[in-house]
């Protein structure tokens, strides 16, 4: 069966239209700046919760005092 010419037109502009938006949406995605700030965003909640803050507090204070006690000695 053959097809209207004004209707494969149309749709090789629709085809043309959706890819248009897919490069866009797929450009704002890999954009650099916005994966940096994503993965900030990312890094400081999970550095706010209290399950990582609190160990690496201990963690940090351990350390010090270690170097304390090695200085000292």
């Amino acid at each position: 069966m053959a097809r209207d010419p004004d209707t494969i037109q149309r749709e090789i502009e629709q085809a043309r239209d959706a890819l248009a938006s897919t490069l866009d949406q797929l450009s704002t995605k890999a954009n650099p700046k916005k994966l940096v700030d994503d993965a900030k965003a990312g890094a400081a909640s999970t550095f706010s919760s209290p399950k990582v803050k609190y160990p690496l507090i201990g963690v940090g204070v351990l350390i010090v005092l270690l170097i304390l006690r090695k200085l000292f000695r």
